[in-house]
């Protein structure tokens, strides 16, 4: 039996109180940075391949469905803001369409061919890389995907939650990360979701530091899209060029984005 789907280990849950509820779940998500911690060789290894991917003019895609296809798209849909590269360098698809975000959707999982016809909407090529997400490691929509994908040269990784599965497998950088079995059986949104929201802000995070997008710890590409973001800019500018409040916030501006305003003082002077 697949790890993801053994019986909980609190098989009373139903007659506990609302603390100690809190406590067992507390607990179990405690064990999920631990088994993160166990695969960092793995994780490192396909954080250089999509590295070397987009700087070759690639481009990242995850696929997925359900939690995971949702987890995905947001970790996609949260690098154009926070680094400022282009909307499509990075793309969360999720099986049964956008509207699958919201509410689920029948069967969608089961298909093996629509994965593929989803890439092959963006023209996808041997520069790409996708990476397959997958709690169980046997979702048919995401192993159809990445088994089409090998066989058109694109190279593949995935993230899943039990170890030797058939997703990992079919894929060249596989990350199977094993966290034991849910509070609520088999409710994979829980330890397996925290765990793949973890290992896509690795994967995302150290390509874009290695991409270059941050400066020593800064968000210097980041886009200004609201006050909040213009003030901590203004402050990065500050601490960059010693300007006042005022000129600083006029210079990042004039220049839209950190790093560009930097740049711009820096040949000033």
């Amino acid at each position: 039996m697949h790890t993801t789907e053994k019986d909980s280990l609190y098989p009373n849950l139903s007659d506990l109180n609302t603390e100690d509820i809190i406590n067992v779940i507390n607990t179990e998500d405690q064990k999920v940075a631990l088994a993160v911690q166990n695969e960092t060789k793995a994780i490192s290894s396909l954080v250089d391949k999509i590295v070397s991917q987009l700087r070759s003019g690639g481009r990242l895609f995850y696929i997925g469905a359900g939690t995971s296809g949702r987890l995905g798209i947001l970790d996609a849909s949260e690098c154009p803001p926070t680094y400022g590269v282009p909307f499509d360098l990075v793309t969360g698809i999720i099986a049964g369409g956008d509207g699958a975000i919201r509410k689920a959707v029948e069967f969608a999982e089961d298909d093996t061919q629509q994965a593929i016809i989803d890439l092959q909407t963006y023209n996808i090529n041997s520069k790409d890389i996708v990476v397959g997400i997958s709690a169980s490691g046997r979702t048919p929509y995401v192993l159809g995907g990445l088994l089409a994908c090998k066989e058109l040269g694109i190279p593949t990784g995935c993230i899943t939650c039990n170890k030797s599965s058939v997703i990992g497998q079919s894929c060249d950088f596989p990350i199977e990360v094993e966290v034991g079995p849910e509070v609520v059986t088999g409710s994979t949104r829980m330890k397996s979701g925290t765990a793949q929201k973890m290992l896509l802000n690795m994967l995302s995070t150290a390509s874009m530091i290695l991409l270059g997008k941050v400066k020593g710890s800064k968000m210097v590409d980041m886009q200004l899209s609201n006050e909040k973001l213009i003030d901590r800019g203004t402050k990065m500018v500050i601490s960059e060029t010693q300007l006042d409040y005022d000129t600083a916030k006029k210079l990042l501006l004039e220049n839209g984005s950190v790093r560009k305003a930097v740049d711009k003082h820096q040949q000033k002077h």
